[in-house]
């Protein structure tokens, strides 16, 4: 498969994105049925992303999580650039290519390319005694807003670092090629591939038996549709797989952090315990928030039941599986870990003051399903969503007691 054409920072539309539905009219729901949804006619790729910009609700200020968990596994990484193999034996060579798969918008993965090129550049200097030319491609479905990303490179970066790589961003979906064959020597996935290429067809068809009625996502729901979601996500995993197999040079690192669960835990078990299923924005206060819009008469059943999460936690076994089954990869180090949503500190500060909470979980959850959301409701009725989901979490002051944590993978890899 042909990669895309790069795009660099300078070369990015700086027009706004065209709305990809109408507003509803006063008949709203004359206006669902004849409206086009991404689980229907549009194609998911063309509205998944993180919400771009920088105000409250956007990823770039609703990324902590993210954050912790690339703290937590940085060692791995840092410890895979010692190790790696240096490709380079003169800085007339070829330049070092490191990609970023999945790079949304926030500071996340500006200091995560930062960090590997810094590493890279000093193992040149200290044992071959030059520094080599790096370039840094930051990948992310078209949907993605490379404006702000590029923006923040302009201000974030310093004009030291920015000597040290030409950066470019690359629109397409991780799950195909993106590059040539054998050129990069540093790919990182941070906290996207729990990220389904599309909802299963079968999830969102009435007559089928995985149908998912009246829930958003699939903790706890039924086998059927849990068992369509692993097949996706099976399928995609092997994909990503056998497209970063064609790309990453002999003895470049992989290196992939997702969403995950221990290989105890079933598919159906996708959060762990009670305390975190109950306060993940995907789950029970997601669900009233759509049930609240239907009770209001704002929305119908067929409009709820259309609406699908497209995310899948895989356990340890789902991705050595994956691994084994390409092949091309030797395992370095893979991790289960456990990370708590927040600090006991901040746990206290929002049991003083519910209202904050609730707005907090509100801007997460409009972080990473604004785009998809509105896409299938549109501007207002999104709106109206978040504010339901706000006003849920603000009311449900027992989840404020209740310790909330989430599952990583962490795969360290060196292509064979």
């Amino acid at each position: 498969m042909e990669s895309l054409p790069l795009i660099s920072a300078t070369m990015v539309s700086s027009a706004p994105a065209k709305d990809v539905t109408p507003e509803p009219n006063s008949n709203t729901i004359e206006w669902h049925s004849r409206r086009c949804t991404w689980g229907g006619p549009m194609s998911l790729h063309r509205v998944l992303c993180m919400q771009g910009g920088d105000d409250d609700g956007s990823y770039a200020k609703n990324s902590d999580a993210t954050a912790s968990a690339i703290t937590l596994s940085k060692p791995l990484l840092l410890n895979a650039i010692r190790s790696m193999k240096l490709f380079l034996t003169s800085k007339h060579d070829d330049s070092l290519r490191v990609a970023d798969l999945g790079c949304a918008t926030g500071y996340n993965t500006l200091a995560t390319v930062n960090m590997v090129v810094e590493g890279l550049r000093k193992r040149y200097a200290e044992e071959l005694g030059f520094e080599p030319e790096f370039e840094a491609f930051f990948s992310d479905l078209p949907s993605n807003d490379f404006n702000y990303l590029f923006r923040m490179l302009s201000g974030v970066v310093s004009a030291d670092c920015r000597q040290r790589y030409f950066a470019a961003g690359v629109p397409g979906s991780f799950y195909h090629r993106l590059f040539p064959r054998a050129k990069l020597h540093v790919a990182v996935s941070l906290s996207a591939l729990h990220w389904l290429s599309q909802i299963p067809e079968e999830v969102t068809d009435k007559s089928s038996p995985a149908w998912n009625k009246g829930r958003a996502w699939i903790d706890g729901a039924k086998e059927e549709v849990v068992e369509a979601y692993a097949r996706r996500s099976e399928e995609d995993l092997d994909n990503f797989l056998r497209c970063r197999k064609e790309e990453i040079v002999e003895g470049g690192v992989l290196f992939m952090l997702m969403g995950g669960r221990p290989s105890s835990q079933q598919p159906c078990d996708q959060l762990g315990d009670p305390d975190s299923r109950d306060k993940h924005p995907f789950t029970t206060s997601m669900d009233r928030a759509w049930q609240d819009l239907l009770d209001e008469g704002l929305i119908d059943e067929e409009t709820r039941d259309g609406f699908n999460i497209p995310a899948y936690m895989r356990s340890m076994e789902e991705v050595e599986r994956a691994m084994a089954k390409c092949g091309g990869f030797e395992i370095q180090r893979m991790e289960y870990r456990r990370i708590r949503e927040h600090s006991e500190e901040k746990q206290e500060e929002w049991a003083r003051d519910p209202a904050s909470y609730g707005l907090s979980k509100a801007n997460l959850v409009r972080a990473t399903l604004g785009p998809i959301v509105e896409a299938h409701l549109g501007r207002s009725l999104s709106h109206e969503l978040f504010d339901r989901f706000r006003r849920r979490v603000s009311a449900e002051l027992g989840l404020l007691a209740k310790t909330r944590f989430y599952g990583v993978i962490v795969v360290c890899a060196i292509r064979k």
